[in-house]
């Protein structure tokens, strides 16, 4: 099987992104590597692990 692409140019108006997970990619176009990071803009301290508790009924 024989398979051509042809990438033209790409152009983007605007985006507006209101939210994004804990692991999200935004891709626009074709890569050839993807390099990931982490940034937490929230000091340690502030960060609260345990048991979640329930939400009381109305």
């Amino acid at each position: 099987m024989n398979f051509t692409v042809v990438n033209h140019d790409l152009q983007v108006g605007s985006i507006r992104i209101i939210g994004v997970s804990s692991s999200s990619v935004f891709l626009i176009g074709d890569t050839n590597t993807i390099s990931l990071s982490s940034v937490f803009d929230t000091p340690p301290e502030s960060l609260i692990i345990g048991p979640f508790v329930p939400l009381a009924p109305e």
